[in-house]
């Protein structure tokens, strides 16, 4: 599997926290990092887009991390990468920058993946993708990392 983000992740919490759990998944995501773009907004969006497209291998399975996409589970988003990973094509995950993700991005996903409603920083969305890739391994091979009860109101 692969993660291709917009930016470079720096030493410090959210970057320890991503090397944690990358360090768990078997096999690690390959990390490719794209430089941020410059200009407006609209001009931001567009150069950050063609970098992610140009990275992107031709025939990858492309997930797109988009607040508009698909709010799965944990079992659910398990079921789709055991799904996705019996495809024998490259699934390549892909995190915008801070102005998001560019249409282009979007419409040549196959699969768009919301990590909740709320905005989160992009480089904490590294680390919430490796712990929920891991979190889906572990239910995968019946491993109890993952706990799936909830309290009874």
């Amino acid at each position: 599997m692969h993660l291709i983000a917009i930016g470079k992740l720096r030493a410090g919490p959210e970057s320890e926290l991503f090397d944690r759990y990358n360090a768990r998944l078997r096999p690690r995501l390959t990390v490719v990092e794209l430089a941020e773009g410059r200009g407006t907004q609209a001009v931001i969006k567009r150069k950050e887009g063609a970098a992610l497209l140009a990275a992107l291998p031709r025939d990858a399975f492309a997930v797109s991390l988009d607040l508009g996409g698909h709010a799965l589970d944990s079992e659910g988003f398990s079921g789709r990468l055991a799904e996705w990973a019996g495809l024998s094509r490259p699934v390549c995950f892909l995190i915008g920058g801070a102005e998001g993700l560019d249409t282009s991005v979007i419409r040549r996903s196959d699969y768009a993946l919301s990590l909740g409603t709320m905005t989160w920083p992009h480089f904490l969305v590294r680390a919430m993708l490796a712990e929920q890739l891991y979190r889906a391994q572990a239910i995968s091979q019946g491993h109890p990392y993952h706990r799936a009860g909830r309290p009874e109101v």
